[in-house]
């Protein structure tokens, strides 16, 4: 089977179509329609493209199912506490799991815990784990697990992701273990959305023989082998807690190009892809193929560094944010496939600061900025590149043109997809990034604090962390709710973003596959694969 899988790549069996294609090729192929379902075990023929499966077709069991990723590079990682891009996540989600997890309607759920409750003060969290649940080498997870996930993730030499904030409010020495099943959590300091942070998935438990080598955890997938830049391979995983998956086996492939993406589903050789480019969503309803899409508060902002010149004046960072015509960016860039951005994030948040001013396009205003900066003949570079998904370059194209009517000229650089999330990343000065739905303390955990993990803009503003600190501490939901929006004041005052928009996500899978739903967290489904499966 893996044998016959690799000469299946879709990344070698065409190897023409790996390399970089035009939009206009990649449109010329699907409307040629769909040349090989070779992956499938089916041969395309006049009538043969399937049509979309009902919502109540038979569900079969068994078969490869392989999923087409955008990005990647040969800094891929299994490691469960350090993802970084898609392919990196969709690995996450079908190996491990957090104590909790948010559901389709972004809303936290148990998963490997059946209950996490806190005290009248929040100093104190309670953890109840699930009765049974086994990692993928037989072994049953314990209170033990968690402490030793919880102190890996919060490790002061190699702080996660996921970790950054838990390590500012998680007191483990004081923590114990009630009985097998039950962990007492103290805290620093009170914090009154602990559950929000133990959902990321970017905090999977692990054992505590725990080998990144032959890594184990506890979801639906289990792990057989790993070719950074290139694929990754998984077994469904029997002794699963949930519904175990109904495919016997998971190809993660990475892709790099998004034409060659593209042409993988539609040949059949991958059944489902994220972040499809939208002016391709009409295209291959007519070729085999669906879309899955999610209102989601996913976003790909322009990142721009605080802390050096001339972007440390905020008269510049206003002027590049009044330039922006940030409809024509929803309707160009994401084919009208997004909703209004306002220079902040997690709008699914309900201290989402939606009182504040919109900001429209203003040359004029721009222009008076930059001249007061000393900046009139303002020029920059913009770092972009396709591995930053749907919306990216596109946006990235369309900011050129409109900043140049307020006479800045911005020089666009492609960085190569394979490496623009390696070294350089987060030391760019003006770029853009992409992140998924958050709600707006963990998200500000994850980017926008000097100890952020990836705090991109450099933003390190003294009064803005005193905000949050006190409304992390605030149990009182209306009160928290406007310590948050004074913090949001802040960052679209003086932040380092342009967020323009919101996208939806917008993915695709083969008709002959079923079980996939729309999901505002993640793509796929949160890369639910466990879900897939083939239409009997």
């Amino acid at each position: 089977m893996v044998n016959q899988h690799v000469r299946n790549d879709p990344r070698s069996a065409a190897p023409g179509a790996w390399l970089e294609m035009s939009r206009r090729e990649a449109l010329r192929l699907a409307s040629a329609g769909v040349a090989s379902l070779a992956g499938l075990g089916l041969t395309a023929g006049c009538g043969s493209v399937p049509a979309p499966a009902p919502a109540n077709a038979p569900r079969r069991r068994g078969g490869v199912y392989s999923h087409g990723a955008t990005g990647g590079g040969l800094k891929d990682t299994l490691d469960p506490h350090f993802p970084v891009t898609n392919p990196d996540i969709a690995r996450c989600f079908n190996l491990y799991e957090p104590l909790l997890r948010w559901n389709n309607d972004y809303e936290v759920e148990p998963a490997l815990a059946e209950s996490i409750e806190p005290s009248d003060d929040a100093l104190t969290w309670t953890v109840r784990l699930r009765q049974g649940v086994e990692f993928h080498h037989g072994k049953t997870v314990t209170a033990q697990d968690v402490l030793h996930t919880l102190a890996v993730v919060t490790d002061p030499k190699k702080t996660a992701p996921g970790g950054v904030q838990l390590a500012e409010v998680l007191d483990l020495k004081a923590s114990r273990i009630v009985d097998p099943r039950t962990i007492s959590l103290k805290l620093k300091t009170p914090y009154a959305i602990l559950d929000q942070l133990l959902a990321e998935y970017t905090v999977g438990i692990i054992p505590t023989d725990f080998d990144l080598s032959n890594p184990v955890g506890t979801g639906p997938f289990r792990y057989e082998r790993f070719v950074p830049g290139q694929l990754s391979q998984f077994r469904r995983h029997d002794g699963y807690w949930d519904t175990p998956a109904y495919v016997d086996e998971l190809f993660i492939y990475d892709f790099a190009d998004d034409a060659a993406k593209v042409n993988a589903l539609l040949a059949g050789q991958v059944q489902s892809i994220d972040n499809l480019p939208t002016y391709l969503v009409g295209t291959i309803g007519n070729q085999g193929a669906s879309t899955l899409v999610a209102d989601s508060g996913a976003w790909v902002p322009f990142t721009i560094r605080v802390d050096v010149a001339p972007f440390s004046d905020p008269r510049v960072r206003e002027a590049l944010r009044l330039v922006v015509d940030r409809r024509q960016m929803i309707d160009q860039a994401l084919n009208g496939y997004g909703f209004l951005g306002n220079d902040l994030y997690a709008p699914f948040d309900p201290a989402y600061a939606r009182d504040l001013p919109q900001r429209e396009r203003d040359v004029d205003r721009a222009r008076s900025l930059l001249r007061a900066a000393g900046q009139a003949d303002l020029d920059v570079e913009l770092v972009t590149s396709t591995a930053v998904g749907a919306g990216g370059v596109e946006s990235a194209n369309l900011f050129v043109d409109q900043a140049r009517g307020a006479g800045i000229r911005v020089r666009l650089t492609k960085a190569d997809p394979n490496t623009f999330y390696g070294d350089r990343y987060l030391s760019w000065n003006f770029a853009q990034d992409f992140w998924n739905t958050r709600n707006y303390l963990p998200q500000v955990a994850s980017c926008a604090l000097k100890s952020s993990p990836y705090n991109e803009t450099h933003f390190d503003d003294p009064q803005f962390v005193q905000i949050v600190r006190a409304a992390s501490a605030e149990t009182d939901e209306a009160a928290r709710n406007r310590l948050l929006h004074d913090a949001q004041e802040i960052e679209y005052e003086r932040g380092g973003y342009i967020i323009w928009g919101f996208r939806r996500q917008v993915d695709a899978y083969s008709n002959l596959v079923t079980g996939l739903k729309p999901h505002r967290y993640q793509p796929c489904d949160a890369f639910g694969f466990k879900h897939a499966s083939f239409v009997s």
